[in-house]
């Protein structure tokens, strides 16, 4: 879309902001904008992607929740839990008074309803879970007392809780259409009770939501001295754009993918700053290890050493990110200490390219990489590669597309695309959300896993270690997976992530979490 063309519809969208009717003094306070991408669907158990933990953050709660950085897992609508002395019993005792936004009382059977919906559906977050635990094995031992009894110990199971939004059955189940569990319906309302709520009649997918605050959310407002009383969610997808908007005040918090070369421009800016914060996101290319060329190590490691990772994450990114040389980010445990990412060396590369061609490996068709065409990094890393391959005689065409576009192919190997580059953030924190999800073939078929690799060998591995109660134990056979992945080169690993978030000076309390990426409105509040 034309640019030009583009921030009319923009400006068209947040003519819905102001001005805002007031119901009070409160009320007259302007609205936060918010300016980063929406989820596809509000449905918070059938997406399971960065966008879509703005929803779980701010639409619903959870049994536990992650606070801070680094982010400490802490009860949430849940007081505590016990676990048996093998692994597989998990009892939680849920607070009382908790209450959705309709007023309904939350208990123990709206969390073994969404429990049992997440298992049944088998989508977003619920490859953390359907290994080990089946939708009748979750029952209530009370009023405020939920059971998990899992089939195998499973060592990440209280890490991956807080993905379960807890959703009010009363809703769901008036709103089911053939057999959708609801999810038509929740696609565009919310049936949760978290600190804010939905205006559906403004929903649009992808375009504009609107949220109003949930006074009677279980955790209080005294710990804010002003709580936000309305959000005007805007995504601006062109970059340029997105910045100029937020330094002329239209919006008050941009995506978390700030250019580096534009954060001096933000902090300068007398309405602006940037907020940096170390991150557990790291940088990815992806390669399709199930089509040749990317079914031949050899061709691998030829990509792996033609990608000029210093002068991406130093010259291009201004070193405002850490070399990260393999799944798990640098601050998590779990890595070799001993890891050696692999280094730009085109003559090294080049061997690796001859041999992959005696072996019959086909690097001379075209070679598609998609990106993210609403992320400057995507482009500018595919840009700078596809010059240093074409050094090596190899032809790398860019497909411009979007982060729905490729997830929704990577179901497939047959339609997944040759290359694609994106980041893998925090969902939960533990080894099992980056090298356990991305390398087990038992994955296959969802985008974590859209690489299509796979040893056996690295998959024993990775199933013990999640079944083992012993951190450890766990430890050393992380550490083994790791370095046999890195040695079969699926993927390109770049960098770990400082997350640049460009904030209104006005938005304070604003506190960043590797998960959600700071993006918890109950928070903040603003200074007009």
């Amino acid at each position: 879309m034309h640019r030009a063309a583009f921030r009319s519809l923009f400006l068209a969208a947040l003519v819905a902001v102001l001005p805002l009717a007031p119901r009070d003094a409160e009320a007259q306070q302007r609205p936060l904008v918010f300016g980063d991408t929406m989820p596809a669907s509000l449905d918070p158990h059938a997406l399971f992607d960065v966008p879509s933990q703005f929803v779980l953050l701010n639409l619903y709660d959870g049994l536990y929740r992650y606070q801070g950085n680094p982010p400490e897992l802490l009860p949430w609508l849940a007081t505590g839990h016990t676990v048996s002395a093998d692994g597989l019993t998990w009892d939680f005792t849920l607070r009382e008074g908790a209450t959705f936004h309709d007023g309904s009382a939350l208990d123990a059977e709206a969390v073994v309803y969404s429990f049992r919906r997440l298992l049944r559906m088998n989508r977003g977050p619920a490859g953390a879970f359907t290994p080990v635990l089946s939708p009748e094995n979750v029952t209530t031992t009370g009023p405020l007392g939920i059971r998990f009894v899992l089939s195998r110990p499973y060592a990440p199971f209280l890490s991956a809780i807080p993905l379960v939004a807890i959703v009010n059955p009363r809703l769901v189940e008036a709103n089911i259409r053939d057999n959708d569990f609801g999810t038509a319906w929740l696609s565009a309302n919310d049936a949760g009770s978290g600190a804010y709520r939905i205006t559906p009649q403004s929903y649009q997918a992808r375009v504009q939501l609107d949220l109003t605050r949930y006074r009677e959310h279980f955790r209080g407002w005294s710990g804010n001295r002003a709580p936000i009383e309305e959000v005007r969610v805007r995504p601006v997808l062109e970059t340029s754009t997105r910045i100029l908007a937020l330094m002329r005040g239209e919006i008050d918090v941009s995506d978390s993918y700030t250019p580096p070369d534009q954060v001096e421009r933000v902090n300068r800016n007398a309405r602006t700053r940037v907020a940096r914060d170390e991150s557990m996101r790291t940088f990815i290319i992806r390669m399709n290890n199930a089509r040749a060329p990317f079914d031949n190590r050899d061709a691998r490691l030829c990509f792996a050493h033609a990608f000029n990772y210093e002068g991406f994450n130093d010259v291009i990114l201004r070193g405002q990110v850490v070399r990260n040389g393999g799944p798990n980010p640098n601050n998590l445990w779990g890595n070799p200490p001993d890891l050696q990412p692999y280094r730009f060396d085109l003559a090294r590369a080049r061997e690796y390219c001859d041999r992959a061609r005696a072996a019959g490996a086909p690097l001379g068709r075209e070679i598609e990489i998609h990106i993210q065409s609403e992320l400057d990094q995507t482009v500018q890393a595919a840009q700078m590669f596809q010059a240093d391959l074409r050094r090596l005689g190899i032809n790398l065409r860019i497909v411009p597309n979007t982060w729905p576009g490729i997830t929704g192919a990577t179901a497939r190997a047959e339609t997944t695309p040759d290359m694609w580059i994106h980041w893998v953030s925090t969902y939960f924190v533990d080894p099992e959300n980056w090298v356990g999800q991305m390398y087990d073939s038992q994955f296959h078929g969802t985008w974590k896993a859209s690489s299509w690799y796979r040893n056996d060998g690295v998959d024993t591995l990775l199933r013990r270690a999640r079944a083992s109660t012993d951190r450890a134990e766990r430890e050393t056979l992380y550490q083994q997976a790791i370095r046999q992945v890195v040695t079969d080169s699926p993927d390109i690993w770049v960098y770990n992530t400082v997350n640049l978030r460009g904030l209104s000076r006005r938005v304070q309390g604003y506190q960043f979490s590797p998960v959600g990426s700071g993006g918890e409105i109950r928070l903040m509040w603003l200074e007009n």
